[in-house]
């Protein structure tokens, strides 16, 4: 009974090699349970709702559903989650870096049940952001529980993360690629078995209980080598559509978050996301089911569910209204999160892309009309998902390997591999970053696969800072101080004046010259040896700035003060040093 009740005990005792294998078993289970809850949940609601349609005069609902799932979602993180958990990428990334990996226990559920909501009632959001913070948090309290170290810690949440993508997409490669570029995880040797074992076990527990049929069923044709010309030009529209989704999501998300009343901003967005799905039904929710007639080349119909559906009857309209419902799902996405829906921008990166593939094939082969040149619209569909994904999350391995996984395209795999190569490229020109690590990257909370700055990311000036120097009065003369240099065995005194505030440093170097001299001691003032510090510290200023100052001034110790300017201390190179070889250690341990 002592064991059944405490078996953590015994999994305590286990080797840590051991130990991590089991642990990473468990949390890919968890991650594929929680992806089944979700994407079941997700589509019970959204058929409770939509499923007794029949005719247009119901559509005017959509103008309703969005805005209510989104307020829903609001009042839940305000009221009973009490936390804000949008952007759940950004956050993993934050936690690594920032939080030790310790994500909130409530972040196993609360993702879970926001998302379902927002995405069940309309908003036009993908799940698979909030399934991913999910998974790295179940990840990270598993690890929390069993007290493992930071390193355990982060490989679990790296586990939670490539279990969640493996579990909502049934797809075990791309769940680890996932975690290695997107998460900008290092995988070693001692990481890449429990990382495995997460996907495998996320996606058998996926096919058990949602069946084994392909998350995007398609119909493709062959691959021929004279659309090759075409498929470059695809990954140089990609390319750019990557750029005006994140510039324009980014700077959109920025100016409406400048709305402070929260019910004033979910009324605004609420109002058009309605009108937006009230037009164009595809953006409605995830939009994945939209994407079936294009992925298997079934010409699209909207008859009865939009007063646009006319256009879809001549031909060349056809693609303008693909065209406008690409360019109007990023503002869809932006104003559900905004608005006060959680979701991610996962799920419309594949949708945009989806689209930006049919409107180019049609635009192309209406272009060729009367030639026996036309290009396959269905392989252009999914080869644009690819390209998009490859530009926006700057992940173009991910991107392959996903969507040949998610649709068994292996066959168009030269296409998907051209057309992702060719957009990460025309983004990488403009773009360092991804959409999930701009905002983060500009703040220096980032993690790299550069070790050296994965490691001063890793480390808080604040945890460096030594108040062990004896303070000064700048007005004291030598031998006022000398009771306090002679006891003291530092080599740097902050100087202060009358009022408090600091004034500058005064070094062991300055006073030895005088210290002999008992005739001085009383001529002889602080203020005639003291000087200004090189310069100085804020105690949340990234390691990376603060070893910047370091070399610049070739100084040994600088001053370290809040953002009020009161001193707190100095942090010296020594004790930086040494805590860059401790964090390299971690790290470097297989």
């Amino acid at each position: 009974m002592k064991i059944l009740g405490k078996p953590h005990e015994m999994l305590r005792r286990m080797p840590e090699k051991d130990l991590m294998l089991v642990l990473s078993l468990v949390v890919g289970i968890l991650c594929g349970l929680a992806a089944v809850i979700l994407s079941n949940t997700v589509e019970w609601i959204h058929h409770g709702l939509t499923a007794w349609f029949r005719g247009s005069r119901f559509n005017y609902l959509y103008l309703i559903y969005p805005g209510l799932g989104m307020i829903i979602s609001m009042l839940l993180l305000k009221y009973v989650i009490k936390d804000n958990i949008g952007h759940g990428v950004t956050k993993v990334l934050v936690a690594i870096s920032k939080n030790e990996s310790r994500i909130r226990p409530h972040n196993m559920w609360s993702s879970l049940l926001t998302s379902s909501v927002t995405i069940g009632f309309g908003g036009s959001v993908g799940a698979e952001a909030p399934i991913v913070y999910t998974g790295a948090a179940i990840g990270s309290n598993v690890a929390k529980a069993m007290g493992l170290s930071y390193r355990n810690m982060t490989t679990l949440l790296g586990c939670g993360a490539a279990g969640a993508v493996a579990g909502i997409f049934k797809a075990p490669l791309a769940g680890v690629l996932f975690t290695l570029e997107i998460l900008l995880f290092n995988i070693s040797m001692s990481s890449i078995m429990p990382l495995l074992l997460s996907t495998v076990s996320a996606t058998v527990i996926s096919y058990i209980f949602m069946g084994d049929s392909f998350a995007f069923a398609c119909t493709t044709s062959p691959f021929v080598m004279r659309n090759i010309p075409f498929y470059i030009l695809l990954g140089v529209v990609c390319g750019g559509c990557s750029l005006f989704f994140q510039n324009t999501t980014l700077a959109l998300e920025d100016r409406l978050a400048k709305i402070g009343n929260p019910y004033v901003r979910w009324a605004l967005c609420a109002g058009c996301l309605g009108v937006l799905i009230f037009l164009f039904p595809p953006l409605y929710g995830e939009g994945y089911t939209d994407l079936h007639p294009l992925l298997n080349g079934i010409e699209p119909s909207y008859d009865g569910q939009t007063i646009l559906a006319g256009m879809l009857h001549r031909p060349w309209l056809v693609p303008l209204f693909f065209f406008l419902v690409m360019v109007l799902k990023v503002f869809s996405m932006i104003m559900t999160n905004s608005g006060g829906g959680v979701g991610g921008t996962f799920g419309p990166t594949l949708f945009v892309g989806a689209m930006t593939g049919f409107v180019l094939a049609r635009t192309i082969n209406l272009i060729l009309a009367g030639t026996n040149l036309t290009v396959p619209e269905q392989n252009f569909v999914l080869v644009g998902m690819a390209g998009l994904m490859a530009g926006v999350m700057q992940a173009p391995m991910t991107a392959i390997f996903l969507i040949a996984e998610v649709t068994g395209g292996y066959d168009l795999f030269l296409p998907l591999i051209i057309c992702s190569t060719v957009s990460f490229g025309v983004v990488r020109i403009k773009e360092k970053y991804s959409i999930y690590t701009k905002r983060i990257a500009n703040r220096g909370e980032l993690l790299t696969h550069d070790n050296d700055k994965s490691i001063l990311t890793l480390m808080h000036t604040r945890d460096l800072i030594r108040d062990k120097y004896p303070k000064i009065q700048m007005d004291a003369s030598l031998g006022d101080i000398m009771d306090i240099v002679s006891t003291s065995t530092v080599a740097v005194f902050p100087v202060f004046d009358g009022n408090g505030r600091f004034q500058g440093v005064l070094e062991m170097d300055d006073i030895r010259k005088h210290m002999f001299d008992q005739s001085k001691f009383d001529s002889i003032h602080v203020y005639n040896l003291m000087h200004s510090a090189p310069a100085s510290v804020y105690e949340d200023e990234p390691m990376e700035e603060v070893m910047k100052k370091f070399e610049k001034t070739d100084a040994w110790r600088l001053p370290v003060f809040d953002r009020e300017r009161n001193y707190l201390g100095f942090i010296s190179k020594s004790r930086i040093l040494s805590a860059y070889r401790s964090e390299l250690q971690e790290l470097s341990q297989d």
